[in-house]
């Protein structure tokens, strides 16, 4: 073994553990809009990536919900990224609504339960557009099933041009404006749901100009959701790297007050 390669063993070593989680692998009936997730989650993967992670890439879908919480189980944080609608049964709401997509059972309940062990055990965990869903549902709250067509997505244009540009106002004593250094910033966002009740110790910390809910802070735990794609290719380029950072510094926090 040379020294260049024990010293690549010994840094990666040294990297805290990102588990990146999204919802499938495969969706051989819709091939354009599997393209299109698959490259922003690859992107959530490179960032971590040259940010400092050493990162772990998990469909949740393709697992049981146990076998994914045995896998995440070590992992200092936690990434759960976009895809589709949250089966209503989680929320205690029903199916039939306009703008359906197809649901994922094993996903949304595995994820659910990474959300509610996050919350138990102070684990940084960062939810991206569905993953921001996710946490509000894990935590008791639910959706507004469909919005109206409006700023949050671009309509009846192909899958690669269905992300709209608009703006979000940051509350200025939120987690969010420190990490990102600022209160309005330009999103890309690409959603028909949003949040309704909020979850149990959750509080709305950014807007979009029409009033909806773009972000969501827990309370006590290290644990954030935006609705908008911050590893969307016109997205500010310093925004996901901004928010991964802040995960590393959730998790030096949290470290320092265990051994305390």
């Amino acid at each position: 073994m040379t020294i260049q390669n024990l010293a690549a063993m010994t840094d990666l070593a040294a990297r805290p553990t990102l588990a990146v989680v999204e919802v499938t692998r495969s969706r051989p009936d819709r091939p354009e809009y599997h393209a299109k997730v698959q490259t922003l989650n690859a992107t959530v993967v490179d960032a971590g990536t040259r940010g400092g992670w050493t990162v772990v890439r998990l469909a949740a879908a393709d697992l049981d919900p146990a076998a994914l919480l045995d896998l995440t189980d070590s992992a200092d944080a936690v990434v759960i990224v976009g895809g589709e609608d949250i089966d209503p049964r989680f929320y205690g709401a029903r199916a039939g609504y306009e703008g359906e997509t197809t649901h994922f059972i094993d996903a949304d309940e595995g994820q659910i339960a990474l959300v509610q062990r996050a919350a138990d055990r102070g684990t940084p965990l960062l939810g991206i557009c569905r993953g921001l869903q996710i946490i509000n549902v894990a935590l008791g709250g639910d959706l507004v099933q469909h919005i109206d067509d409006g700023i949050h997505r671009n309509v009846g244009v192909p899958i690669d041009e269905i992300l709209s540009t608009h703006d979000v106002h940051l509350h200025a004593t939120s987690g969010l404006a420190a990490a990102l250094g600022d209160t309005r910033i330009s999103v890309q966002s690409a959603h028909h749901q949003s949040v309704g009740r909020l979850g149990a110790g959750l509080v709305p910390v950014a807007t979009a100009p029409d009033g909806l809910v773009e972000a969501l802070e827990h309370r006590t735990a290290p644990i954030t959701g935006v609705q908008w794609h911050p590893e969307a290719p016109d997205a500010p380029a310093a925004q996901l790297p901004l928010l991964l950072a802040s995960l590393q510094a959730s998790l030096a926090t949290t470290e320092v007050a265990r051994a305390a």
